[in-house]
């Protein structure tokens, strides 16, 4: 396989693929077929022979006699359950990212830092075959993780995404963009030299988790006149349980994750004439 296949493809699952297990309590499991082997969990073996040639949505029984249903996993099944170096970007908060952001077909984003890879994937899809993704992360052992779990979703993408080992604030220079993403600890340290990167009316999201750095990241931007349009939001997602006349909220929801931070990048002041 060549490529990595989404959710729903008409193909049949192949060896090579990484499928998801789902049991009865809706519990997830990643696994990746090869032929001859497998998957061993709480409810017994599955051979993933059994998995190899079957579409997605089939029932595959484990040697206790449990079932589980097979499909390929979308990206919020990986971002949770992919292995992880940094938290991640939840997929509430990617969708966000890309939608409040218009990230688009072509478009050059800077991303620090990388994290697990799971934003990234979501900016690599964003920015389609003719984009480029440039990733910058200071911590190698994130970094491996990064990059692992992008091959591992996306197959080869090295023709449209560079990752840098590299501290964004200083690597930024010489790099012209349409977007920036920030998933930094201290974003404002970042705001002079991402306006000096992102071309007039672009725009930067720094993904905070707290009120002060909010705060600090606001003054950052008043201070810089190639700043404006500055605003910060949050998403807060509630399921829902239905079943039969039971319809109520879930006793579990994923509320605060972080803040976003969004400002456009504006056209170099004019000095004031004599």
């Amino acid at each position: 396989m060549t490529q990595r296949r989404f959710a729903g493809h008409e193909a049949t699952l192949e060896d090579g693929e990484t499928v998801l297990l789902i049991d009865r309590k809706r519990r997830r499991y990643l696994v990746d077929l090869e032929a001859g082997g497998e998957f061993h969990y709480h409810g017994g073996a599955v051979a993933h022979d059994d998995i190899i040639g079957r579409s997605e949505g089939a029932l595959v029984r484990s040697a206790k006699n449990t079932q589980l249903r097979v499909f390929r996993p979308t990206a919020a099944d990986w971002t949770v359950k992919a292995p992880r170096g940094a938290q991640v970007v939840y997929p509430k908060d990617q969708a966000l990212i890309v939608g409040l952001t218009d990230i688009r077909p072509g478009m050059t984003v800077v991303e620090a830092g990388a994290g697990s890879g799971a934003l990234t994937c979501a900016l690599l899809d964003a920015v389609g075959s003719h984009g480029r993704v440039i990733s910058f992360e200071v911590r190698d052992d994130h970094a491996d993780v990064a990059e692992r779990n992008v091959a591992r979703r996306r197959g080869d993408v090295t023709d449209r995404w560079t990752l840098l080992r590299a501290d964004v604030t200083s690597g930024l220079a010489g790099i012209a963009c349409h977007r920036i993403v920030l998933d930094l600890l201290e974003p404002w340290e970042v705001a002079k030299a991402a306006a000096t990167a992102l071309y007039p009316g672009g725009l930067v999201c720094a993904y905070t988790p707290t009120v002060p750095q909010v705060m600090r990241l606001h003054d950052a931007f008043a201070e810089d006149e190639r700043w404006g349009d500055a605003e910060t939001v949050e998403a807060l997602l509630r399921p829902w349980n239905v079943a039969g006349l039971s319809v109520r909220p879930t006793h579990r929801m994923v509320a605060h994750t972080a803040f976003l931070t969004i400002a456009r990048r504006l056209p170099e002041p004019v000095p004031d004439s004599v």
